[in-house]
């Protein structure tokens, strides 16, 4: 079936049609939402919102770029608004409302750090330095460098998905990689003193 063909089915609301296009697009809008939120569970919740999305948008589709291309977008925007919604969330979780006043909550360490599984914990505290520092790319450098590098998308699907020239991806993604290997050699750097 081609994806004129599928989209055909989707606008007549064909539930075959939309399954077909569930199943042949899941993983990858699962990845891409996981490579920008990095939560499996906010992926997974996000894959089906984009489904939804495409479900109710297929009629605005205007063809020109590839269907798939159309879902990346549709995935990398809803990722993109839930980061913000977290971000509200975690700005506003430090503070309590008691007695109609604002209270800062204590941060309390934890009591028993695990000593075990040093290099487990270490590849963790790697990841979540990677994570940061993707997260605190540019919007535009962020999505450009996990589409490449997580999704694998050439750079003329990444220009298709972010509506932008072929030469704007490469200056994305060569900024985004400059960017992070400034972040994390000084990440690096503050760890080994």
């Amino acid at each position: 079936m081609t994806d004129r063909e599928l989209l055909q089915g989707i606008i007549k609301r064909d539930q075959a049609a939309f399954r077909l296009l569930v199943e042949s697009h899941q993983q990858l809008v699962v990845r891409t939402c996981y490579s920008l939120v990095h939560n499996l569970e906010d992926a997974q919740d996000l894959a089906q919102e984009v489904f939804i999305e495409v479900l109710k948008s297929a009629s605005s589709f205007r063809g020109t770029a590839k269907l798939s291309s159309w879902i990346y977008r549709i995935a990398v925007n809803k990722s993109l608004n839930q980061l913000k919604r977290s971000r509200r969330r975690e700005a506003f979780s430090m503070f309590s409302v008691q007695d109609h006043k604002w209270t800062m909550k204590e941060q309390i360490p934890d009591p028993n750090p695990s000593n075990t599984g040093d290099s487990a914990m270490e590849e963790r505290e790697m990841k979540e330095a990677l994570h940061s520092a993707i997260n605190r790319l540019p919007v535009n450098q962020k999505i450009a460098f996990t589409l490449h590098n997580y999704e694998e998308l050439p750079y003329k699907e990444i220009a298709e998905v972010m509506n932008v020239s072929l030469s704007a991806v490469e200056s994305l993604i060569h900024r985004a990689k400059l960017n992070l290997q400034k972040r994390l050699t000084n990440y690096y750097q503050s760890n080994l003193q």
